[in-house]
Order: C-alpha cells, then sequence, then structure tokens
C-alpha cells in the first residue's frame, strides 16, 4: 500500500465484536487486489468475491492470448490472495440477476465493484455492421474458451486486418498468424484447436493511423511476434517517421524509444520466406469497410501524416486493400452495472478516489452512494496494464476504510447468511476449493498430451467438476 493508504488505515473503526464485512462483485485481478490491501490494513475484515464465471480471475483467464504464460503467471500471485482465510469465493453468479445491490446491502457493510470492461468499444465507419467485421473482444474470448459465447468462429478469410495498434491487436494479430499446431501446446480446447487448425488466413494487417511512436505496444509483446517460425513480419519503411513531438515521447519513454527501435530494425531488413506474412502499418486512418454482398471484400484508409505534436492529419489520400475480414481492437469497454451510475461515453460508474457518485447536492456538491465503491477499469477505463490496478485497489480501499466508522451494519453480516439465500434461490455457486477441483481436472486432461492443462470450456463441465457449493 502507499504511504497514505497505510495512514488512512490506522484507527479509522472502532474496535467491533464482528469483522467487516465486504462484498467485492468481481474475481478478476482488480477485485482480488483490493481484496488483498483490504486484508493488509489494520481493520479486521470478511471478504466475499462474487464472480460470474464458474471459475476466478477474470481476464487473466479469459483475455489473455493462451501464448503468454508469463502473463498468466500472475495467477500464482492472485492464488495466495484467495488462499487466506479472510477471503471466500462465491462464483457462477451474476450480479443484477442472481443477486442485485439491496441483497448485497442486506449481507455486507460495504460493496466494491471491479467488474472489469470486456466488451469492443464502438468504432463508428462506414461497413461496420458487415458479416466478417468482428470486434477483438469476441475473438479473445473464443479463442480463451469463454463458455457464453459460441464453439465455432469463422476463419475462411486469407487476408485479414485489424484496426489497432495496442497488444489486444498484436494478440489477435499473432493468433490469427500463427498455425492451429504453433498453438497446440497451450491450454486451448479442442473446439479452438479445431478451430485455428481450419484457418485459412496467410497475411494479416495491422493498421495504425498514427506513428510507430504512438503506437501503444509494449516492446516485449512486440518482439515475440517475431518469434514465431511460420510469421514473417513486415514494415514499410516509409512509415518509420517522426515529428517533434515523437522525439519528445522516444526521449521521456524508453519503452516508446525500444518500440519504435524495433520497428525501425524490422523496415530495414530483408524480406525471408516465412509462409505467413503479418504487415505493420502506420499512417493508415481506416475510413471505410467495403462489402459486397453484406459481407467484407476490402478497407479503404486515408493516408495520415504528423503535425508536428505527434498528432495526425488526413491527407486526403486514399488505398484500398484486399481484405476479406476485419477485427477492430480499438480498446475494451465496460457495461452497465444495474442499480449503479453509468457513463456511457468514459464507461465507467461515476467515481471519486473510488467513491461512487449518485446524483448532486443542491449546492452541487457530490453525493455519494452509501458504501458503495469502483476499482480497476470500471472505475478509471480499459487503459494501463494490469499492474495499475494495484494502485487503483489502494486508493479506492483507502476511502472505504476512511468512511467505514460511518457506514450503517449489515442486517444479516453472518458468513452462512449469503450462501444460504443462494441456495434458497437454487443458484448453483463455486468455490474457492471448486477452484481446486477445476484446476486439478484441467491438468489432468492435459496431462496425457504433454500440457499443462487443457481448459474446460462449457459451463455445466465446468460446474460439474467443481462440485458447486462442497466446501
Amino acid at each position: 500500500m502507499t504511504e497514505q493508504s497505510a495512514a488512512s488505515t490506522s484507527g479509522v473503526r472502532e474496535p467491533s465484536v464482528r469483522p467487516l464485512r465486504i462484498a467485492i462483485v468481481g474475481a478478476g485481478p482488480a477485485g482480488i487486489y483490493a481484496a488483498d490491501a483490504l486484508m493488509k490494513s489494520d481493520v479486521e475484515v470478511s471478504i466475499d468475491l462474487f464472480e460470474r464465471m464458474p471459475a476466478p480471475f477474470g481476464l487473466i483467464r479469459y483475455g489473455v492470448a493462451p501464448d503468454h504464460p508469463r502473463i498468466k503467471g500472475i495467477i500464482t500471485a492472485l492464488h495466495k490472495v484467495l488462499d487466506k482465510p479472510q477471503v471466500r469465493l462465491l462464483g457462477n453468479i451474476d450480479y443484477g440477476t442472481d443477486i442485485t445491490l439491496d441483497d448485497l446491502r442486506t449481507f455486507y457493510d460495504a460493496i466494491i465493484f471491479s467488474t472489469g470492461a470486456n466488451a469492443d468499444r464502438a468504432l463508428d465507419i462506414p461497413g461496420i455492421g458487415l458479416d466478417r467485421s468482428y470486434g477483438a473482444a469476441d475473438f479473445v474470448s473464443w479463442y480463451d474458451g469463454h463458455p457464453d459465447v459460441p464453439r465455432t468462429w469463422p476463419l475462411e478469410a486469407e487476408k485479414v486486418a485489424v484496426l489497432g495498434v495496442g497488444n489486444v491487436a498484436l494478440d489477435v494479430a499473432r493468433v490469427l498468424a500463427k498455425t492451429g499446431d504453433e498453438l497446440l501446446p497451450t491450454e486451448i480446447p479442442p473446439n479452438v484447436y479445431n478451430g485455428l487448425k481450419a484457418n485459412k488466413a496467410i497475411e494479416v494487417h495491422v493498421f495504425g493511423r498514427r506513428g510507430p511512436a504512438q503506437a501503444k505496444f509494449t516492446p516485449l509483446e512486440l518482439r515475440e511476434l517475431d518469434h514465431s517460425p511460420n510469421i514473417e513480419v513486415i514494415v514499410n519503411p516509409e512509415d518509420i517517421d517522426y515529428d517533434e513531438g515523437s522525439e519528445a515521447a522516444r526521449r521521456h519513454s524508453k519503452q516508446v524509444d525500444m518500440v519504435a527501435n524495433t520497428l525501425e530494425q524490422w523496415a530495414i531488413r530483408d524480406a525471408g520466406e516465412r509462409p505467413h506474412k503479418l504487415f505493420l502499418h502506420f499512417f493508415e486512418s481506416p475510413a471505410e469497410i467495403l462489402g459486397e454482398d453484406g459481407k467484407v471484400i476490402g478497407l479503404r484508409t486515408e493516408r495520415t501524416q504528423l503535425d508536428g505534436t505527434g498528432n495526425v492529419k488526413g491527407t486526403g489520400v486514399f488505398k484500398q486493400w484486399d481484405i476479406q475480414a476485419v477485427y477492430r481492437a480499438v480498446g475494451y469497454l465496460s457495461q452497465n452495472l444495474t442499480s449503479l451510475p453509468f457513463d456511457d461515453q468514459a464507461g465507467t460508474v461515476p467515481n471519486e478516489a473510488g467513491r461512487v457518485i449518485g446524483d448532486d447536492n443542491a449546492d452541487g456538491a457530490a453525493r455519494y452512494l452509501p458504501a458503495t465503491y469502483v476499482t480497476g477499469w470500471i472505475k478509471r477505463g480499459p487503459v494501463g496494464l494490469i499492474g495499475h490496478t494495484k494502485g487503483d485497489a489502494n486508493e479506492t480501499v483507502a476511502c472505504l476504510l476512511d468512511d467505514s466508522v460511518n457506514f450503517t451494519p449489515a442486517e444479516k453480516p453472518e458468513l452462512d447468511a449469503v450462501t444460504e439465500f443462494l441456495e434458497g434461490k437454487g443458484i448453483p455457486f463455486t468455490t474457492w476449493q471448486g477452484w481446486y477441483r477445476l484446476d486439478a481436472h484441467e491438468r489432468a486432461l492435459g496431462e496425457p498430451e504433454g500440457r499443462e492443462r487443457v481448459k474446460v470450456v462449457e459451463r455445466e463441465d465446468m460446474l460439474r467438476a467443481s462440485e458447486p457449493h462442497k466446501v
């Protein structure tokens, strides 16, 4: 915790006959980091983590490409938090349907929402609604074995466009360009392997409207594109351009400079013979997705140029690309939460330092919803890396603990009260012990093939392996 957070957690709540009962809705990194910050405070707490999926870990399980085991290694640290006796996992519970805000107020002194962002941000260009025009988040959910998406994905296009220059765009492009056999040693389930094995893509084109110094790739993620024996990464030397704003960005950020250096090296090398081509295009702003008979047949882009500040302006020069499918990776978007205010444009719950803002007072001052907080992407928007959520969690938890002396005590704070409520509604909720059973089951599925695990996709199969309600 920060010094400010540590100071604010000291002596804010008088000793009581029971721990402070906290519900955290969302068991991804943001929610688990909030639980960790609460348990590291000077206040005795009892925490229940609610999760819509039968398994925990959120986008670590369902938003990280399967060939990124080092990122999935974060799960090891998250495990240590969930192993602690002060926290319980209650999975397979859909907030707003299975349990409401009023229900949570009955059982808990305070609620933290950490539901993240799992939808695609819109891109308003002509043709975006054509068949074979996809959102990256939907594709990621498919190849990560999310139980609530279709089991098949159409991969008939030989030439594919990915719009966006962030890490999600790189993940999508890399998975599209790799072979199914390359990804087989990972945890992908059989339906994903079969789909990728039949993938016809031989060219993947990634488009960014600005230049190399404005790309949002992380250096390691970018360099990994070149590690595949099947992917030839190609950068046009004409796309290597910097203005004063770009040079300043390189001087002030080692990461920006490393990304630019990598792209420069790729731009000057000779083309190789790897069978799949992955083109990184800069200064090409998507203007229109072209269609015929309702399907994508091309992409139209406008050439841009730097304006001196690192931003770009259009040149009026357009180019048409031979493309049969388009994936937009222009950002994630959080979804509205029942009974909470929502800023549709920002895609966040209005808040100040994590305190959820309700209606303004008559004098214009912000009025907070009682004992209601947010952290992670639902708080600040889907920007930054996973590690940034720790700072979010510390800030939110500090505010919660500062406010705790004024909380209205929960009507039914007993541990059994909420589980009896869920059982009474016939909800087959999963537990942390159930995750261990599912984890062991997935590892057993992978063992005959020498794989660390094979991910279970079907929700019913996940529940069967987890043995709901069993402690």
